[in-house]
């Protein structure tokens, strides 16, 4: 069973990952499988904010034709 990953901790291992790059401490290779470990994690919280945007956009759409429908 696969375990979802919040935004903040994908945020919390891109912030990881960026602060090994910055280092010297890396390999090339090792530079690399970091970098793309950290593009998918900017994926995934790209799709997690696409995702609360599109829930806020339903609610506040929800929520204006309910104010709109109680005009009396």
């Amino acid at each position: 069973m696969a375990v979802e990953k919040t935004f903040e901790a994908s945020m919390e291992k891109l912030e990881k990952i960026i602060a090994e790059l910055e280092g010297d401490s890396l390999g090339l290779d090792k530079s690399i499988d970091k970098f793309e470990e950290g593009m998918a994690l900017i994926k995934e919280c790209r799709l997690s904010l696409l995702k609360a945007r599109q829930r806020i956009t339903k609610i506040t759409e929800t929520e204006e034709t309910d104010f709109e429908g109680d005009k009396s």
